[in-house]
């Protein structure tokens, strides 16, 4: 008996992924559990498990395709059934004829008709409209009729039998893509690229992020020379025997813990429905983390209840999951408070949004030697700026800089922090 398998809701708001990549052709064999398709969400790229064993009857969307919660991805049969049982059925007793080349694709016996509705992913529809190729003049050799991006190559090296031709090399050895063709404009030439699933979604929420909250930002000053000497100490100790690498990030997260003790009202959320404020008594920070493909937020679950060492060692395996889009969706959600620090970039300041459901987020910017007055004489010292933007819907601008002046405080006194911990 065959079985649907739909795209699942796993929750935290999302509701659309994108095909990736197929782990498994039609006819194939899966065991139960196995990863047959990776899909990529705002979250992360994921490998959805075979919910059966037996044959891979369908599947129903090519790479690149948008998908949506309850849609229908593929189809699964019992153990040794497969998209060909039919016609293996129906075959003599007799020895089989050999097997048709698989270079030579289905919807390749007839000349290409575009007399009806021309069948082709979003992803195929805008490298067409990168390489200015008229996708009426590509032959599909996709499933189904649909057109492929090979089929765009090939249109526009003017070839219209190639479903005749030898499979296509495979994407990684193939030459790379012409660049995108120069649109004149009113106002001067420019070029056009698609938009990535993730961007487009990172784009989304950071516009129903200013929507919803009333933004606020606090921003301050730390003097941060007893920090900064302490933890080149401490980073010297803790590297020099082989252990971790050790970078300010777990210092800042112990005082984000800390000051969200003091201040409940920036670890929580705001349920509107019910109206009802949420205070969270658990610490899941979030750690905005710069990838090749956008921002990517992980969440360091029960910060408070780790100690500097094995938050050095989540975060520089997180980070570097997230930069690989290897993380779990479990790693993704959940986060309380978020943390970016956008001092190894540089700048001065910025004005975070907040990651949602949340009420606030702090920002970390460069260190840098200014000049400060210190007993009355003008000294260097190592300054930093922090922000703190939150939601003045519940925490008002009092409370937000009461905030900012206590997490000021522990990281310019580290003896404090210490013994908070």
């Amino acid at each position: 008996m065959s079985l649907e398998f739909r795209f699942p809701d796993v929750g935290e708001g999302i509701h659309e992924g994108k095909i990736v990549q197929w782990l498994v052709k039609e006819g194939d064999a899966v065991a139960v559990d196995q990863p047959f398709v990776k899909v990529e969400t705002d979250k992360a790229v994921v490998d959805l498990p075979a919910p059966k064993a037996g044959g891979v009857l369908a599947l129903r969307f090519a790479a690149g395709e948008t998908i949506h919660v309850g849609d229908v991805i593929a189809v699964f049969g019992a153990p040794g059934e497969n998209g060909a049982r039919a016609s293996a059925a129906a075959a003599p007793a007799a020895p089989a004829l050999p097997a048709a080349p698989a270079v030579v694709p289905r919807s390749a016996a007839l000349p290409p008709s575009h007399s009806g509705k021309i069948l082709a992913t979003p992803h195929t529809r805008a490298y067409a409209r990168k390489l200015g190729v008229d996708l009426a003049s590509a032959a599909p050799t996709g499933k189904g009729g649909r057109i492929t991006d090979e089929d765009v190559d090939r249109a526009l090296k003017g070839s219209t039998t190639a479903g005749f031709q030898a499979a296509p090399a495979p994407p990684s050895s193939a030459p790379a893509a012409p660049s995108a063709p120069v649109e004149i404009t009113e106002v001067g030439p420019v070029t056009r690229e698609p938009i990535s699933h993730l961007r487009k979604v990172i784009a989304e929420a950071m516009a129903a992020s200013k929507r919803t909250s009333a933004h606020v930002t606090h921003v301050d000053e730390a003097d941060v020379t007893d920090l900064v000497e302490l933890y080149r100490k401490v980073k010297g100790a803790v590297e020099a025997n082989g252990g971790t690498k050790f970078s300010l990030m777990p210092i800042f997260v112990k005082a984000v813990v800390a000051m969200l003790e003091r201040h409940p009202l920036l670890n929580a959320s705001y349920d509107e429905a019910r109206g009802e404020i949420v205070l969270k008594r658990y610490y899941h920070i979030g750690m905005a983390v710069d990838t090749p493909d956008g921002l990517i937020v992980p969440v360091l679950k029960n910060a408070d209840r780790k100690d500097m060492l094995e938050l050095a060692r989540e975060i520089a395996d997180v980070a570097q999951r997230a930069r690989e889009r290897r993380l779990s969706l479990d790693e993704l959600k959940g986060g309380s408070f978020t943390i970016t620090n956008i001092g190894p970039i540089g700048g001065l300041i910025a004005t975070p949004i907040i990651h949602q459901p949340e009420l606030a987020i702090a920002a970390f910017f460069a260190i840098k030697e200014r000049p400060a007055v210190v007993g009355g004489a003008v000294v260097p010292r190592k300054l930093m700026n922090i922000a703190i933007s939150f939601d003045h819907r519940i925490i008002d601008g009092a409370e937000g800089a009461r905030a900012a002046t206590d997490l000021v405080r522990l990281l310019e006194n580290p003896g404090l922090l210490m013994v908070s911990l």
